[in-house]
C-alpha cells in the first residue's frame, strides 16, 4: 500500500462515477416509492397488514422500519419473527415483496433502514458494534409490540443486512435461525484479499454510502486510506476489518447453535465466494451452503420484486424448519447446494470439501518474464456487470489467448481434453517469484479456450507482495475465486498472469519486472478442482 498515482485515483474516480450514476438509477426511484412513514399503514388489497413505524436503535437513533403481521392476528397467538436489515444504501421498503409472502405463511416480519441511511438516524458504522445492537434493538421492539414469539427469532438479510445478521446472531442468543445471502463473512478476505486493494468493490461501496447516506468520519478514513493505499494504516485497516467479520467470532455462534443458511453467486465482485466456504466448513451447528451463478445480490434480486427466485423459495423453507418445526426436509437434504453457471443445473454435496473427487495439473514450467504497468487484455471484467452478463447470457470476461503479448503477459496452456472438464470448488496456484523491485502485484486468470483461441474466464485472483528483496525468489501460493464452470470436450485451459487489473489497485512501481520460475526442486503448477 503506498500513495496512490495520478492513473490510480483517476480511474477509481470513472469507476465512481459510472457507479454513482447507476446507482441514482436504480435507487432513487424506490426512495420516490417510499410510502410516508406514518404510526398505521395498511397496504391495499393484501392479506398480511403493514405498518410503517419508528424503532429506538441504539443510542437513541431513529430506524425507520415497516412491520408485516399475519392477517389472522387476533391477540390470542404468537408467531415466529423474522427481522430483516436492508441492504448497503438500499431504502426501507427493499424486502417488502418478501415480507409480504413471509407474513402470508404465518410470520411476523420487520424490515429496518440500517443506521446512516436514507431516513435512518445516525452514521453508517459499516455492521459495527452500533448496528449490532440496532438488531437487538429491533428485536426488543419486536417482542413488546408484535404478538412475536420470544423463542422464534430469525434474521435474514441480502449483503449488508447479511453481515449484521450474521452478527448479530454471534451476540444475541434469541436469534435462532439467520439467512445470509449475498453477505461476507471476512471482510478483509472479501476486499482485500491477496494483500491487494479491490479498487471497484470500495469504489462502489464508498461511492453508494456518500450517495444514499451519512457516512461516519471513521468510514471516510477507512476508504481513504484505502484507495490511496496507505501502507502505513495496514494494521489499522485490517483491524477494522476484522472487527466487522462474523468469522472472527466463529466461537460465538457455534455456541448459541444459530442455524446458518449461507446464500452467495459465484462471480460476488464484492465478497466472492472463498471466504463465505471457508466460514460455512468451521460452522458446527445446523448449516447450509449454496451458490449460484451472478454477482453480487443477482442471485436472489429478482426475488425483491416478488419473482420466483430459488433463494428465497430456500430461504422460507429454511425458517419453516427450525423457527416453524416443519418436517420439509431441508434438514436431510445435501447441505451444500451448487448451481453450474454452464449448464444451470444444480448438484447436491455432504461437505464443501466433497465437491471435487479430481485435480487436473498445469505444470507452469519453465522461466518467463514480465513488464508491468500495461494491461495484457486479460482482466475480471467490471464490478456487478461482468458475473450478471454470465449469469444471465453465460458470457463471461473474453480474452483472445493468442494475441496476449508475452511481454507483459505469462501463459501456459493445457492439453486439449477429450472430454468436459466439470471445473469445482477452488483453483491453486503455486509458484516462484520474483521482481525487481521490493513491492508488486501479479494477477492470475484460468480461462476456458476454445478452437479459434478465444478464452472465457473461469476465474481469477490478485496477489500482492511487500518488503520482498529485489530480484531473490520466493515462493507463491494463491487461491483463486472458487467457482463451479464446465469445460466443453475439444477446449484447454489456459493459465494467465499479468500485473494490471481495472478491479485492483496494483503496486507495480514503473519499470519492474517480473520473473516466474520453475526450480526443479519446488516445480510450478496450477491444480485445477474437477468432478469426475
Amino acid at each position: 500500500m503506498r500513495p496512490s498515482r495520478t492513473t490510480q485515483r483517476a480511474a477509481v474516480g470513472t469507476v465512481s462515477a459510472a457507479l454513482l450514476a447507476t446507482t441514482v438509477l436504480t435507487v432513487a426511484p424506490a426512495q420516490a416509492a417510499t410510502p410516508p412513514t406514518a404510526p398505521t399503514a395498511t397496504s391495499s388489497g393484501s392479506s398480511a397488514p403493514v405498518r410503517f413505524v419508528d424503532i429506538e436503535g441504539d443510542g437513541g437513533v431513529t430506524l425507520k422500519a415497516n412491520v408485516f403481521t399475519p392477517s389472522d392476528a387476533d391477540g390470542t397467538r404468537r408467531y415466529p419473527v423474522i427481522v430483516l436489515p436492508t441492504s448497503w444504501a438500499t431504502p426501507q421498503i427493499e424486502y417488502m415483496a418478501q415480507a409480504k409472502k413471509l407474513a402470508d405463511q404465518g410470520y411476523v416480519v420487520v424490515g429496518y433502514n440500517t443506521r446512516g441511511f436514507w431516513q435512518s438516524g445516525g452514521e453508517i458504522d459499516t455492521a459495527g458494534p452500533k448496528d449490532v445492537a440496532d438488531a437487538q434493538k429491533v428485536i426488543d421492539w419486536t417482542l413488546a409490540h408484535t404478538p412475536a414469539d420470544p423463542h422464534k427469532v430469525g434474521m435474514a438479510g441480502v449483503s449488508y443486512g447479511a453481515g449484521i445478521s450474521l452478527l448479530a446472531s454471534a451476540f444475541d442468543k434469541r436469534i435462532k435461525a439467520v439467512a445470509a445471502l449475498s453477505g461476507w463473512a471476512d471482510l478483509v478476505s472479501s476486499i482485500y484479499s491477496g494483500r491487494t486493494e479491490h479498487r471497484q468493490a470500495a469504489a462502489f461501496l464508498g461511492g453508494t454510502g456518500e450517495l444514499t447516506g451519512r457516512p461516519s468520519p471513521e468510514f471516510r478514513t477507512i476508504m481513504k486510506d484505502f484507495l490511496a493505499s496507505n501502507l502505513d494504516k495496514e494494521q489499522d485497516l485490517i483491524a477494522w476489518g476484522r472487527k466487522r467479520s462474523p468469522a472472527t467470532y466463529l466461537d460465538k455462534i457455534n455456541a448459541n447453535g444459530t442455524a446458518i443458511m449461507l446464500g452467495n453467486a459465484w462471480g460476488d465482485s464484492i465478497f466472492p465466494p472463498n471466504q463465505t466456504a471457508d466460514f460455512y466448513e468451521k460452522l458446527t451447528g445446523p448449516k447450509r451452503l449454496e451458490f449460484r451463478p451472478g454477482d453480487h445480490g443477482t442471485a436472489e434480486g429478482l426475488g425483491l420484486l416478488g419473482l420466483p427466485n430459488d433463494t428465497w423459495t430456500d430461504t422460507q423453507r429454511w425458517f419453516d424448519h427450525y423457527l416453524k418445526g416443519a418436517d420439509n426436509g431441508v434438514d436431510r437434504e445435501s447441505p451444500v447446494l451448487l448451481k453450474s453457471r454452464s449448464t444451470g443445473a444444480y448438484e447436491g454435496y455432504k461437505s464443501w470439501k466433497d465437491v471435487p473427487s479430481g485435480q487436473r495439473r498445469i505444470d507452469l514450467g519453465g522461466s518467463k518474464q514480465i513488464n508491468t504497468n500495461w494491461d495484457s487484455g486479460a482482466d475480471g471484467g467490471l464490478v456487478i456487470l461482468s458475473s450478471m452478463m454470465d449469469q444471465f447470457f453465460r458470457l463471461p470476461p473474453i480474452a483472445s489467448i493468442p494475441l496476449l503479448p508475452r511481454s507483459v503477459a505469462a501463459v501456459w496452456q493445457s492439453e486439449r481434453y477429450a472430454t468436459a472438464q466439470r471445473v469445482r470448488g477452488t483453483t491453486r496456484l503455486h509458484t516462484t517469484l520474483s521482481s525487481t523491485a521490493e513491492s508488486g502485484t501479479a494477477v492470475a486468470y484460468l480461462y476456458d479456450v476454445g478452437p479459434l483461441g478465444i478464452g472465457k474466464l473461469v476465474t481469477h485472483a490478485p496477489y500482492t507482495f511487500h518488503g520482498k528483496t529485489p530480484n531473490q525468489p520466493f515462493g507463491v501460493d494463491l487461491d483463486l475465486f472458487s467457482t463451479a464452470y464446465d469445460v466443453p470436450a475439444g477446449h484447454h485451459l489456459a493459465v494467465v498472469v499479468d500485473t494490471v487489473d481495472p478491479l485492483y489497485i496494483e503496486h507495480n512501481p514503473g519499470g519492474a519486472r517480473l520473473t516466474f520460475s520453475s526450480p526443479a526442486d519446488d516445480p510450478s503448477y496450477v491444480s485445477v478442482p474437477v468432478r469426475d
